[in-house]
C-alpha cells in the first residue's frame, strides 16, 4: 500500500506544509511507501521534498490519498476521479469576504476552495480535522464519513534551536513591554484590532511599550499599507512589522515577548498559540473559530472587540505576577496536549484505523 499526500501548495514555513512534512515522517516510520505531491512547490525547500502532481504515480485501488484541503485548486476536481481510498485533512477555508477589498485573485481562490469542499461531500472515505471547530464545519456541510480530530503535528524540537541573538540583544531587557502577534499579515487575522488594543495600552497604561507583528504581507500588500496608515493615525509608537523573516528570528521574537495578543476572526487551529505556550508567553485572545479549541482552559479569552477592555486586561496580566504565573502554568499544561509524542500517537492510531 502506498499513502500519497496531495496538496495545492507546499511552501517554506507554512503551517499546512509543515503538517504535511511531519505526517510524511510518521508514515515512513510506520513502514508505508509515501510521497508528497503538489501543484506549486516552493523552490526554497530542499530538493526532493515534494514532486509535481504530474509526476504522481498511477494509483491502484489499494493505495490511499491524503488530501490537504485549505484553498481552491484544480485538485478539487481531480479527487473524485481517483479510484483508490481517499482521506481529507481539513485545515478549513478562510472566508473570501475578508480578502475582497484587498486581493481579487485570492478572494476567488478562497471562494473556489469553499465550493470545492461542498462539491466533495461524499468523495472521501474518512476525514481528519485539525480542530473540533473544523470537524463541526464539515458536519454542517453534510459530510457523513468518519471524521476524527487530530491537532496539527508540531515538532517542538525545532523551537529549541538557537534564536537570533542580535534581536534578543536589541529588544530584551530594555525596559519596554513587548506585545507580539505571529501570523501572516492578512485581513482575517485582524492586525488592526491588535494595533488598536495596543494603542490603548500604550496611551493609558504604559507608554514604554512595543508591538511586534511577525509575518509576511505577501499577497496582502494593500492591507499592510492600510495597517501602516492606521498605526500612524492612532499615533501608536514602536509598532514593528517584521515582514518575512528567517525561523531563528521568529524564535528570538518569542524570547523577548511579554504578551501574545491575538484578535484573529478566523483560525482553523492557530499554531502560534501553541508556540506561545511553549515559550511561556501569556496569551490574550479574542474568542473566535478554533481559538477556544486550541487554548482549552489556558490563556484569557475576550468575548468582544473592545480595545480599552483588551488593554486593561493586558495590563492586569503584565502587572499581576501571580496571575501571570498561573496563566503560564496553565498554558504549559495545555501545551503538553500538543506534544509531538501525544499527537503522533493519536495520528498513528487514527491512520491504522482508517488505512486498514
Amino acid at each position: 500500500m502506498r499513502v500519497i499526500q496531495l496538496l495545492p501548495t507546499i511552501s517554506m514555513g507554512d503551517a499546512v506544509s509543515n503538517d504535511a512534512l511531519a505526517i510524511a515522517k510518521v508514515l515512513r516510520d510506520m513502514g508505508y511507501q509515501t510521497g508528497i505531491y503538489a501543484e506549486n512547490i516552493d523552490n526554497r525547500l530542499p530538493a526532493g521534498t515534494a514532486k509535481p502532481v504530474s509526476k504522481m504515480p498511477r494509483l491502484q485501488t489499494e493505495d490511499v490519498v491524503l488530501y490537504h484541503m485549505s484553498t481552491g485548486s484544480a485538485l478539487n476536481e481531480m479527487i473524485p476521479k481517483l479510484r483508490c481510498k481517499k482521506g481529507m485533512i481539513y485545515h478549513n477555508i478562510t472566508p473570501s469576504y475578508f480578502f475582497q477589498p484587498y486581493n481579487a485573485k485570492l478572494t476567488q481562490l478562497l471562494k473556489d476552495g469553499l465550493t470545492g469542499v461542498l462539491n466533495l461531500v461524499g468523495a472521501f472515505d474518512f476525514c481528519l480535522a485539525d480542530s473540533e471547530f473544523n470537524k463541526q464545519a464539515l458536519l454542517e456541510m453534510g459530510y457523513t464519513c468518519p471524521i476524527a480530530v487530530r491537532p496539527v503535528l508540531i515538532p517542538f524540537s525545532d523551537y529549541a534551536k538557537k534564536p537570533t541573538q542580535e534581536i534578543i540583544d536589541r529588544y530584551d531587557n530594555d525596559g519596554y513591554v513587548n506585545f507580539i502577534f505571529v501570523g501572516r499579515i492578512a485581513p482575517n487575522k485582524k492586525q488592526e484590532d491588535v494595533i488598536r488594543a495596543f494603542s490603548c495600552y500604550q496611551r493609558f497604561c504604559n507608554p514604554k511599550s512595543r508591538l511586534i507583528l511577525v509575518g509576511s504581507w505577501s499577497g496582502a500588500e494593500s492591507y499592510y499599507r492600510r495597517l501602516c496608515r492606521y498605526t500612524a493615525a492612532l499615533q501608536a509608537e514602536n509598532v514593528l512589522f517584521t515582514g518575512h523573516i528567517p525561523f531563528p528570528d521568529i524564535l528570538a521574537y518569542y524570547h523577548v515577548a511579554d504578551l501574545f495578543l491575538c484578535m484573529s476572526e478566523h483560525e482553523g487551529f492557530c499554531v502560534p498559540l501553541v508556540e506561545a505556550m511553549y515559550f511561556g508567553v501569556p496569551i490574550l485572545a479574542y474568542r473566535a473559530c478554533a481559538v477556544p479549541d486550541t487554548l482549552g482552559d489556558s490563556g484569557i479569552l475576550l468575548d468582544k472587540k473592545d480595545p480599552v477592555e483588551a488593554a486593561m486586561v493586558a495590563d492586569r496580566i503584565l502587572t499581576d505576577t501571580s496571575l501571570r504565573r498561573e496563566l503560564v502554568a496553565r498554558q504549559r499544561r495545555r501545551q503538553q496536549d500538543f506534544s509531538y509524542g501525544a499527537v503522533r500517537a493519536l495520528l498513528e492510531s487514527q491512520l491504522r484505523e482508517f488505512l486498514k
